[in-house]
């Protein structure tokens, strides 16, 4: 396991759009484990694949004790709203205001190609839409209000 260097604003490969992970072998597991140390290291709550320079759709979340790693995910159901504060470890030092589901539903895949779901309210309904928007080259400053 590896800390890997956090992309930061400005470069392109924020703003690309992810392909799917096709393969669930060995690089995918050392991936994930990297992306969870690095995240840990930089104290976020979540990171995504694009931003240690990676284009695959590929996130990791941990809050609290619950570590949270989903290949492929896809948002099936949303609702609510919420207006809350968010940062980006890819934006240092910028915190903005933004509108996010209260709740959302995702499914995708673990680490080893095997279906997922995950129910995530507030702060992780938050982290999951961050991140996913990641994986289609959003930043969170486009989704300020």
């Amino acid at each position: 396991m590896a800390i890997r260097k956090v992309i930061t604003e400005g470069n392109d490969i924020l703003y690309k759009k992810c392909k799917p992970v096709e393969k669930f072998d060995d690089k995918l597991s050392i991936l994930i484990d990297d992306m969870l140390d690095t995240m840990r290291k930089e104290r976020g709550v979540g990171l995504a694949a694009p931003q240690v320079g990676i284009l695959r759709r590929v996130i990791v979340i941990e809050i609290g004790e619950k570590k949270i790693e989903v290949v492929n995910p896809e948002i099936i159901e949303a609702g609510g709203e919420q207006r809350a504060e968010e940062g980006c470890l890819s934006c240092p030092g910028f915190v903005g205001t933004t509108l996010r589901p209260m709740y959302v539903k995702v499914i995708g895949k673990d680490r080893k190609g095997n279906e997922v779901s995950y129910f995530g309210r507030n702060l992780k309904a938050r982290a999951f839409c961050h991140e996913i928007d990641h994986l289609d080259g959003i930043l969170f400053k486009s989704r300020l209000i």
